[in-house]
């Protein structure tokens, strides 16, 4: 079984929680795209981590988990992510953790070159995290990038950086008037954070691809959510990989291999991290009392969420583009301090109703319009099956499944692993 978990909207959805609840049915999870501009927070019996880099399921000795090809990894970040996770007695060991020879390396160049530009934007900035992911992305395309495999060969990984850095100070010093990145420095870094990792990398493919063949289970975890989507999201105002569902197989290393299944997860409410549009945005003490309530701020950078009620036309959307066949519904529990909730069944467009999700301009004109549901003003946390939960609750799920059309089987009421719900 081939399984993919991803994010239906902006992303913050809540995948981490549920790869660590479903992962005890799989033998491996696997990311496949991304860096460490996203985090997932993870609750379980051994205590709360946030996870940039390292799979989910990592917090599970049984299973395996691989660092795709797809995804950019900052080697300096990575070893600190598994520094924190032994200091909390959990063990990374090379039989846990693979990483793919063809991953790409997030250079510390390409985190300065992603402040100076987001410097530069000033008001007009994309809301990046500053940690190098668009420029390690766009060196990646420009076949200007190392990758994790070159770590094995110190002569020939010593030349192609410094033909790199020839081209990539002139960027540093001819147009941001930087400081030039020295090659010895960057040496020196590779090093001293590449020979801590190298036991890890591998053809992670070809042990997908022999996994796969043996029958094992698979779950692909995603990073940020549809509306992130270099390709289908909110443009520019969106990752700089592939969020969707339908590229994990290629971002694994296994192209060859399709998914046997697609859970989207979204929230109960809707939040966003970073700039862009965001239409059913809520402001001053409703969105205050929202973000409180549910926590809402963003586990890589700590900023606060935008906030919004559960948006229908980008949540139909997600779903479409997500391919999902069922749901997980994330945080159903927040919206107990509610007495009405609201919700964004239709955008206005230039004086027009719709309930298509637009893109570019028309996106940017779009108005909310709202409705509301009855609250149920009582706790969820304890409830863990359905005929737990009041009618009200009940008859929020089923109008949201109705409203996006397609199957909630998860309901979460907490950040705990057991505290979730399934429906069917």
């Amino acid at each position: 079984m081939l399984t993919a978990i991803t994010g239906i909207n902006w992303g913050d959805e809540g995948k981490g929680r549920m790869v660590d609840l479903l992962s005890r049915e799989y033998d491996i999870v696997v990311r496949y795209q991304g860096g460490n501009n996203a985090g997932h927070t993870v609750v379980n019996p051994k205590g709360k981590f946030i996870l940039n880099l390292l799979p989910s399921g990592i917090l599970r000795e049984e299973v395996v988990n691989v660092m795709g090809a797809g995804m950019v990894i900052d080697l300096e970040h990575l070893c600190g992510e598994i520094e924190r996770l032994e200091e909390a007695g959990i063990s990374v060991t090379p039989r846990q953790l693979r990483i793919s020879d063809q991953a790409v390396i997030c250079m510390p160049y390409h985190k300065r070159l992603d402040c100076l530009e987001e410097d530069r934007l000033g008001d007009a900035r994309f809301g990046s995290t500053r940690r190098g992911i668009a420029p390690v992305y766009g060196d990646k395309y420009m076949k200007k990038a190392l990758r994790m495999g070159d770590l094995r060969y110190p002569a020939a990984l010593r030349q192609r950086l410094e033909g790199i850095l020839e081209w990539k100070n002139l960027t540093l010093q001819k147009v941001y008037g930087d400081q030039p990145a020295g090659l010895e420095d960057m040496i020196s870094w590779l090093k001293r954070y590449g020979d801590r990792l190298l036991p890890f990398v591998c053809d992670a493919g070809g042990f997908l691809d022999q996994a796969a063949e043996e029958g094992k289970n698979i779950l692909f975890e995603a990073q940020l959510g549809a509306l992130r989507d270099i390709d289908f999201g909110i443009y520019p105002y969106t990752s700089s990989s592939s969020t969707i569902g339908a590229y994990a197989p290629i971002g694994a290393g296994i192209p060859n291999r399709r998914l046997d299944c697609s859970i989207g997860i979204m929230k109960a409410y809707s939040t966003c991290v970073g700039e862009g549009p965001f239409t059913c945005e809520l402001f001053g003490e409703a969105a205050e009392r929202l973000r409180e309530a549910g926590g809402e701020y963003g586990a890589a950078t700590g900023r606060p969420r935008r906030v919004g009620p559960f948006d229908v036309p980008a949540s139909r959307y997600g779903v479409r583009i997500q391919g999902a066949d069922v749901l997980a519904l994330t945080k159903l529990d927040v919206l107990s301090c509610l007495e009405r909730i609201p919700v964004c069944t239709a955008y206005e467009v230039e004086g027009r109703r719709t309930e298509r999700f637009p893109t570019g301009a028309e996106l940017d004109a779009a108005r909310p319009i709202l409705e509301y549901l009855p609250g149920w003003r009582c706790d969820l946390t304890g409830c863990r099956k359905p005929s737990d939960l009041p009618q009200s609750a009940l008859d929020y799920v089923a109008y949201l499944e109705r409203a996006v059309d397609c199957r909630i089987r998860y309901v979460s009421v907490g950040a705990e692993r057991d505290a979730c719900i399934r429906m069917d």
